[in-house]
């Protein structure tokens, strides 16, 4: 999600609220259907990310030839960072859709999105101040991730394999959001979708082939829910985030992002019959709960493209 700037967002209005509210659930649809789907899990993460490069295709192309025009072709420090956040996107996604089919959704949801925690410790370590609150925050999230993964411990290694691979797939996106600052300042959105998602999606296809994954010959159920995970998140549902931002402010959607967890384990227990066992709930709730807190005392919100 592409910031406008977050000092003075724009008074919400019904049609604001909608396309926020529309693009959470748009991106809550994933988890449940890439867990329940027959589709290989390698093979999910190659088509959400590829239809999204196909989306951005048309302004991304548009972007960089307006770029080359006004300030030359892109600079090597731009197009290594790039490949490096498609990467590390391609890493966050072969991790987090597999974890799907070996933990419950509200586990491995509530895990992958303790991005924000990642990106802090890693500012942390570069020797950046951090405020008291975030610490806080840090601490909290940290608390529920303990709480998560305790539980799946005493049911099952499985489960245990599942929260590690959650875990390491939210890392992996703050390395994505933070490789991503420096291509950021050379391209547009677009463009910057339409490079990051192409090499996500190359990596992720290189992959496939190497391991042996089936990525056609699905029948119609599955294709319609490849289709339902590619369309309603990484298109739909990022768009109209990056839509909304413009006006709600990034703190804002930020926040309401955090709702992906509730959400897809509504969505889980509905469709799927998976009704969350009671100590994944509290654990789920502290990681919102620092997560909220980190992201509402950052002074200056951290861009996280979409």
């Amino acid at each position: 999600m592409t910031s406008a700037g977050d000092g003075s967002p724009h008074r919400l209005g019904a049609l604001d609220l909608a396309v926020l509210a529309v693009g959470i659930l748009g991106v809550s649809v994933a988890a449940p259907v890439a867990g329940a789907t027959a589709a290989p899990a390698l093979a999910v993460a190659f088509w959400r990310t590829f239809a999204g490069a196909l989306a951005y295709l048309p302004a991304g192309l548009r972007g960089l030839r307006r770029r080359a025009r006004e300030q030359g072709p892109l600079p090597r420090s731009a197009l290594v960072a790039v490949c490096w956040s498609g990467l590390l996107l391609s890493v966050h996604f072969m991790l987090w859709i597999p974890s799907l089919r070996l933990t419950s959704v509200t586990a491995s949801t509530a895990l992958v999105t303790t991005t924000p925690l990642w990106v802090v410790l890693v500012q942390r370590l570069r020797g950046r101040p951090v405020p008291r609150p975030v610490v806080v925050g840090v601490l909290l999230a940290f608390a529920g991730v303990l709480v998560v993964t305790g539980f799946d411990a005493t049911v099952s290694p499985t489960a245990l394999l599942g929260d590690v691979m959650a875990l390491g797939g939210g890392a992996a996106a703050a390395g994505y959001a933070l490789t991503a600052e420096t291509a950021r300042r050379e391209m547009s959105t677009a463009t910057y979708s339409t490079l990051a998602n192409g090499v996500c999606a190359t990596a992720t296809l290189l992959v496939c082939l190497l391991l042996g994954v089936p990525l056609l010959g699905f029948d119609a159920v599955t294709w319609a829910e490849v289709a339902v995970v590619a369309l309603a998140s990484q298109v739909v549902g990022h768009a109209l985030l990056n839509q909304a931002i413009l006006r709600a402010g990034a703190t804002t959607v930020t926040l309401a992002v955090l709702l992906e967890t509730p959400t897809a384990s509504l969505i889980a227990w509905l469709w799927l019959g998976e009704l969350p066992p009671l100590l994944v709930v509290p654990g789920a709730v502290l990681v919102l709960v620092g997560l909220a807190v980190v992201v509402r005392s950052r002074r200056q919100p951290v861009e996280s493209p979409a």
